[in-house]
């Protein structure tokens, strides 16, 4: 204090100078600069501001109960009874659905949702995700212990790569991801001080991955940093391929022989459309190819509530199941979830009826079975659609959507496009998607955003909006980049 008592004048102790610098260096596409103008667009038209177009059209994120997708009528059943559960005297609900429910509330604090739950996560849940899992897998035993439950797959992803970022300069943990991919990689990558290690996908060979490409950019990373994880996105996000068995056991083969940590991001599961196409579980591959691979390589494998069939996003719902790792790590990562106390309730509840879904016999299967395979067939059907509008595009060319929920072209922008981008320091696809989303309204994510070969422009977009609005958008799109290429030319 000064001598008349008043307090010194000081800066802001937390400024953009003085705080976490690699919070500055977190990118996140998904919801970057066109998202944040899409909602100011919104904003204008509600306030009467003429535009070119009625709506905007938000294709950039796989939410997909905000493209309009119809929540599946028996989780949302259980999760009525788990939040109300005087609803279980309602003669209106199946049995099936109040059974789920009162076990899943006996299971908590109080027989109620409200309650936290042990850090790991419920206990039943967690059993019947090893369950699940043992059943996917055609028998290959789940421990339960292995099993935690999170905060959608992006929480356990971050927490995983918490535990795997060690050492300075030349030994700071090097992060294998491909590109294009998901920019939670990227952007958590930045945040925990990692060193990302870029290896590319093959767009000539439909988004394949080469082991020789793995090979590369492994041996030029060990120059600068110590590569000690593998990330692999299948089905793929945001290119939409779908690995064959074979591609799995040469990617277990390369890690066992690097000794790399495998993390599996698998929430497209159920997401496969293309004929001949299967997913395979890397955790599946893994233990077929037998001990001299089961027993060394050690993985992380993902999944979550907010994708395939269900869509349920919002709920924040997750796993992740841990295999063949170290004791006094597998007590460290208690430790650490344990500071968050828990993964939200409902969002555990949830992923339960995920794993444990109505049975043939059950008062809510054919119901059940009919809403799964509805939205599965509809997403198989814009898939295709997508891929064959956009490849009738001069200077657009679209890979089959084989799985997941995107799809992820290369455009072609002339020169005068390209250097006008440049003027106003920005990615070409950035400027392309700006004005697409100006003059039509449609909001798609530039493919800077997820990364791409130097000299290839892309974007990301769902194919989640419903298939007559699929249909509007694509050929607002196609008319769109006729328009723009004839401009620029």
């Amino acid at each position: 204090m000064s001598e008349n008592g008043a307090l010194p004048l000081r800066g802001k102790v937390l400024t953009v100078d003085t705080m976490n610098a690699n919070v500055k260096k977190v990118d996140y596409a998904v919801r970057g600069p066109i998202v944040q103008r899409a909602v100011q667009i919104e904003k204008e038209l509600k306030e009467g501001v003429k535009k070119p177009f009625e709506e905007v059209i938000k294709a950039n994120i796989g939410d997909a109960h905000a493209m309009g997708q119809r929540p599946i009528t028996f989780f949302r059943q259980v999760m009525a009874l788990c939040t109300y559960p005087q609803l279980l005297d309602d003669n209106k609900f199946p049995e099936d659905a109040k059974n789920r429910a009162r076990r899943i509330l006996q299971s908590c604090g109080g027989n109620s949702i409200g309650a936290y739950t042990t850090s790991q996560g419920i206990d039943c849940v967690r059993h019947d995700v090893a369950n699940y899992i043992q059943r996917r897998d055609g028998g290959i035993p789940s421990d339960p212990d292995n099993i935690y439950l999170t905060t959608g797959a992006s929480d356990g992803i971050v927490t995983i790569l918490k535990l795997l970022t060690a050492g300075e300069g030349r030994t700071r943990t090097g992060v294998m991801i491909s590109i294009p991919q998901y920019p939670l990689y990227s952007a958590s990558i930045a945040e925990l001080g990692a060193v990302q290690i870029s290896y590319y996908l093959n767009e000539e060979k439909c988004w394949s991955l080469d082991i020789s490409e793995l090979q590369r950019a492994l041996q030029a990373a060990r120059e600068h940093c110590s590569p000690r994880v593998l990330c692999i996105i299948n089905p793929g996000n945001p290119t939409g391929q779908v690995q064959s068995r074979q591609c799995i056991e040469d990617v277990i083969r390369f890690a066992a022989k690097e000794n790399l940590f495998l993390m599996a991001d698998e929430v497209y599961q159920d997401n496969v459309y293309a004929e001949g196409c299967e997913f395979h579980s890397f955790k599946k591959v893994l233990f077929e190819m037998g001990p001299e691979y089961s027993s060394k390589v050690e993985l992380a494998s993902f999944h979550s509530t907010s994708k395939c069939y269900m869509g349920e996003c919002g709920f924040r719902g997750g796993y992740m199941e841990v295999i063949n790792m170290d004791p006094g790590v597998k007590a460290q990562l208690t430790k650490l979830v344990s500071v968050r106390l828990c993964p939200p309730v409902p969002g555990q509840a949830l992923m339960d009826l995920v794993v444990n879904s109505p049975q043939p016999g059950e008062p809510s299967y054919q119901t059940f079975m009919k809403e799964r395979t509805a939205v599965l067939s509809a997403l198989a059907e814009k898939a295709k659609l997508t891929e064959e509008i956009l490849n009738t595009v001069p200077g657009i060319s679209c890979n089959p959507v084989q799985g997941a929920m995107y799809s992820f072209p290369r455009i072609t922008l002339p020169e005068r496009a390209i250097n006008e981008a440049k003027a106003k320091d920005q990615a070409p696809d950035m400027f392309y998607c700006m004005k697409l989303l100006e003059e039509t309204g449609i909001c798609l994510v530039p493919g800077s955003g997820f990364g791409q070969r130097e000299g290839t422009y892309h974007f990301r977009m769902t194919i989640l909006p419903p298939t007559e609005k699929l249909k509007i958008m694509l050929n607002k799109l196609k008319e769109f980049h006729q328009k723009f290429t004839q401009q620029y030319s």
